[in-house]
């Protein structure tokens, strides 16, 4: 079986027993597509044409599981502006607002999950002035040209409060016909910070021990479960496979929350890492570099743990060969894409018709390739053609867009901000 052969494969999920058409996953990215007025945080969060739109296109590109997102659970707690929220107090019906999202996904075979998400401590000022947290703690200023309030330790009735937003997200991506939903708890979102005992520094039953820590994630899915009985809806979670920080949420423990994971029946686990404080592409081996996948090497470890529920990798591939090698060799069972499916939303189709052996390169420097990315999914979204980041003129073209140097293009008159 050559390496086209070995991506092309299904892969059936254990619990819920859907049938993924191959083992390409988008990942979940910040799109920052859908409505958003500050001034009126109630209509905030609803879909676009313009997200429908970029979804279509994903939906066209034999992707085998896209996952939207990631979407806020709560509008007070956004990760940028734009981004699409599903907030059990918004006035309008969530259902009917993201049904042709997860129809355009699904129009070609792909199954669609949504990531369902709270930045906790990560909510910039720029969209949260009171953020809260596992603790009273603050995210770094200056991250990604980001900056922050100080974030408070959030009560119990809040912790439940999130728990029940979840279940309602779950709710709602179901009544919308998607397939499944998605846990964010990696790169540093609320979640990540209840797991790491870094922030994390409670002393009630959310707190101390890893059991404590991993509570509130295992009572989220114990809530969408109840809310959604229907085996066949499944259960995803992201996880960091280490922090990448001292004193953070490190891999002896991602292997025992996989285990845990396993044992509440979630289908599939999708490894990444890294906080906004450590970026994990930061902390790259040479042999990793070689097998491209940023967190290869800690999937090697973990998977052992992984009897039955399936794993994806996201963070580095870009190439055919070492795709399938990640399979082949059993560290993963799929392959998570996500900054390649912006230059080419495609990529996965042209790979399973033999007409390309991976990713376009990218010459837009690391710390600013995610408003690179956004700028991409932005021009999918208004059929304008995707900027060729491939191109040294048109990725000075981008950068300069970034750096505030030329006009940003935006429809006028667009409900999402111009990035």
């Amino acid at each position: 079986m050559d390496a086209v052969q070995v991506l092309g494969q299904q892969i059936k999920l254990p619990y819920s027993g859907k049938v993924v058409p191959n083992r390409f996953l988008k990942s979940a990215m910040t799109e920052r597509l859908c409505a958003w007025d500050p001034n009126n945080r109630e209509e905030c969060g609803k879909p676009t044409a313009g997200y429908i739109n970029a979804y279509k296109r994903w939906g066209e590109g034999q992707i085998g599981i896209v996952v939207l997102g990631n979407i806020p659970v709560h509008r007070d707690y956004p990760e940028a502006p734009g981004n699409a929220i599903i907030d059990k107090n918004n006035p309008w019906d969530a259902v009917k607002a993201f049904k042709p999202v997860v129809n355009a996904v699904k129009a070609h075979g792909s199954l669609c999950i949504g990531q369902l998400t709270h930045a906790g401590r990560q909510a910039p000022d720029s969209v949260c002035q009171e953020p809260v947290s596992a603790s009273d703690t603050k995210c770094p200023d200056g991250v990604m040209g980001l900056n922050f309030k100080p974030a408070r330790a959030m009560t119990e009735d809040e912790i439940w409060d999130a728990i029940d937003r979840w279940s309602f997200g779950a709710e709602v991506l179901y009544k919308a016909g998607a397939d499944g939903a998605q846990l964010h708890a990696a790169h540093g979102y609320l979640l990540s910070q209840f797991l790491s005992p870094l922030i994390n520094k409670r002393t009630d039953r959310w707190g101390g021990s890893f059991e404590n820590r991993s509570r509130i994630v295992f009572e989220a899915i114990k809530a969408m479960r109840k809310r959604v009985p229907d085996e066949s809806f499944i259960i995803s979670i992201k996880i960091n496979s280490h922090d990448f920080v001292d004193g953070g949420f490190s891999q002896e423990e991602c292997a025992s929350m996989v285990e845990n994971l396993e044992a509440a029946r979630v289908d599939l686990i999708e490894l990444s890492g890294g906080t906004y404080e450590s970026l994990a592409f930061d902390h790259k081996k040479e042999s990793t570099k070689k097998r491209e996948g940023f967190f290869i090497e800690f999937a090697d470890r973990i998977r052992p743990h992984i009897k039955k529920s399936v794993l994806a990798v996201t963070g580095g591939f870009r190439n055919v060969e070492p795709m399938a090698e990640a399979i082949k060799q059993d560290t993963c069972q799929i392959v998570g894409l996500a900054r390649p499916l912006c230059a080419e939303p495609d990529l996965p189709k042209k790979i399973l018709e033999r007409r390309s052996q991976g990713s376009l390169e990218n010459d837009v420097e690391s710390s600013l390739q995610t408003p690179a990315a956004v700028l991409q999914i932005h021009a999918m979204a208004e059929n304008r053609p995707i900027p060729d980041i491939s191109n040294k003129e048109v990725a000075q073209d981008v950068t300069d867009i970034i750096l505030g140097k030329k006009p940003i293009p935006h429809p006028e008159g667009a409900e999402y901000p111009p990035m």
